[in-house]
């Protein structure tokens, strides 16, 4: 862990609001036909509860030691609204946060919580709407002892995160774009979304069944 001095860094880059909202009109299945795989979480990672909706913002991250929740406490008074914060958690049997501080979260304008480990209270998040993506629940709370980092790279169901980067997480998945290539995917993300949403049944299905067959020809399948 980093020394406690640069423990925290508050001065990040984020993507441009125009960027943001664009990725909020954007299902995690149109971007992850764009970018590298590498970029999208392993599945492991899931929506704490039912139909739950989108979210897109900059990357606020924290990674907190075994058993402990000092630096995700601490996130929710620095991020700023419209921030998604990103956990890097040291296990999966202490729960990093709870009813309380997501709904200060909430109130304070975090967009939602992205945990690579579990949570509790899911209920009272589930009825305020606060967006929760996790490992999983647990009802055992983690100690406050620290030591743990705010705004350094962190590793987040399997994918690299930087301060700043794009991530959008919906019911299908959720994914990570680097701010660097945010621009450009959302502009490939779109225009593939815009033809997909123009093509029919009929005709994409007539186009698949094309496709299909011509990869079995050339396999050597005959049936």
């Amino acid at each position: 862990m980093t020394e406690p001095a640069q423990a925290i860094r508050l001065d990040i880059p984020r993507p441009a609001p125009e960027i943001v909202k664009g990725y909020q009109g954007l299902a995690t299945t149109a971007i992850s036909d764009i970018i590298d795989l590498s970029c999208v979480m392993r599945y492991v990672i899931q929506p704490l509860w039912p139909d739950i909706p989108r979210i897109a913002g900059p990357a606020f991250t924290v990674r907190t030691p075994r058993h402990d929740n000092l630096m995700l406490h601490a996130a929710i008074y620095r991020a700023e609204p419209g921030d998604v914060i990103v956990v890097e958690a040291g296990d999966d049997a202490m729960a990093v946060a709870g009813g309380n501080v997501c709904a200060i979260a909430q109130k304070r304008g975090v967009a939602g919580f992205v945990v690579d480990g579990v949570i509790r209270d899911i209920g009272e998040s589930r009825a305020s709407g606060f967006p929760l993506f996790a490992r999983g629940r647990s009802p055992i709370p983690a100690a406050k002892e620290g030591p743990g980092e705010i705004n350094h790279t962190i590793r987040c169901g399997g994918v690299v995160v930087n301060p700043g980067d794009v991530v959008v997480a919906d019911d299908e998945g959720i994914v990570v774009i680097p701010l660097a290539k945010a621009a450009e995917v959302l502009k490939k993300a779109q225009a593939k979304a815009d033809a997909d949403a123009k093509l029919s049944l009929e005709a994409w299905e007539k186009s698949h069944r094309s496709r299909v067959d011509a990869s079995l020809k050339a396999k050597g399948y005959t049936a």
